[in-house]
């Protein structure tokens, strides 16, 4: 099955309770991960580390309160969603508005007044962004964005920095929420493959949630970029969708909240988080606090099939 989004009237029932497609939150988009995340900070051996990525995630909250999608582009979502069923926000196609800038420029703001950004490494990124003129940073956008969909970058394509690109990301993350949360759509599940990709901007998941409660066991993908999430069925990789045997892994029991979902055929794996044994569970937060996981699949040589959008892959 492959997932189509469709102007609400067009709704379809044809996977009874499952939703194919769960559109992100528009309130409060990041005040849960940033309480979670200093919360998994506590005797945490990354402590600092995710105490800082609060203060981002907190920035990016206060950020997404002060400046909404302005109305008139909330407005023209309905159009673009009749013209691309197929990924109408794709990254690669979409032309980004000056509102991401606005949100940039914002969020840059409100990081230089946090305690935990003080460093020399953030200071010298936090300035080289606020000194690029916006040819520069839309040219650095365009950049990440397609090295992070693995495509191969023009001649002329520079990548920046790790630390400029982590808060490009957060910039173009925070956007890209905000659009597929207005937008006007419901999933419909077709027949066909290739469901590894997100069906709102056409970026890889950062992990999958396993529901608890009345749909104890259903799984939906995150996407990296618009924080959308889409299910697929747990008897097929996330990645290839090979039906062939999976393997799970965790460095507690069988219960754990946090496995890792092996696959043998594509030789990559994608982390699960179980509703059912931790409520608390917040995907991205306890995704980089258990990068100890990460760590063990690597020695495995087993690839990673997502990316969290708090700790992007080294792409230089």
């Amino acid at each position: 099955m492959s997932i189509h989004l469709v102007p609400e009237s067009e709704r379809s029932p044809g996977v009874g309770h499952i939703a194919p497609v769960q559109l992100p939150a528009a309130r409060l988009p990041y005040a849960a991960r940033a309480s979670r995340l200093q919360h998994l900070a506590q005797g945490h051996a990354m402590a600092e580390y995710l105490l800082w990525a609060a203060e981002l995630a907190g920035a990016q909250q206060a950020t997404a309160e002060a400046l909404p999608l302005p109305e008139q582009e909330a407005a023209g979502l309905g159009a673009a969603l009749q013209q691309h069923t197929q990924t109408p926000l794709h990254s690669a196609q979409w032309p980004r508005s000056a509102h991401w800038l606005a949100l940039l420029d914002e969020l840059l703001n409100r990081m230089t007044q946090q305690p935990g950004m003080q460093t020399a490494a953030i200071r010298q990124a936090l300035a080289r962004l606020q000194q690029a003129d916006a040819t520069q940073r839309q040219a650095w956008a365009d950049a990440l964005l397609t090295a992070l969909r693995s495509e191969a970058l023009p001649d002329d394509a520079v990548l920046p920095e790790a630390g400029v690109a982590q808060l490009l990301w957060s910039a173009l993350s925070l956007y890209w929420r905000q659009l597929a949360s207005q937008l006007p759509a419901a999933g419909r599940a077709e027949p066909g493959e290739q469901r590894h990709l997100c069906p709102v901007c056409g970026h890889v998941p950062t992990g999958s949630l396993v529901l608890g409660g009345a749909q104890a066991g259903v799984r939906y993908l995150q996407c990296s970029l618009c924080e959308c999430q889409w299910h697929v069925v747990r008897s097929k990789c996330s990645n290839c969708d090979s039906t062939h045997a999976l393997d799970y892994w965790c460095l507690e029991d069988e219960k754990a909240p946090i496995k890792a979902e092996s696959c043998n055929e594509c030789k990559t794996y994608l982390k699960a988080f179980y509703q059912q044994a931790d409520h608390q569970l917040e995907l991205v937060a306890d995704d980089l606090a258990s990068l100890a996981l990460d760590a063990e699949m690597e020695e495995k040589e087993l690839a990673r099939s997502g990316i969290n959008p708090l700790m992007l892959p080294l792409l230089a």
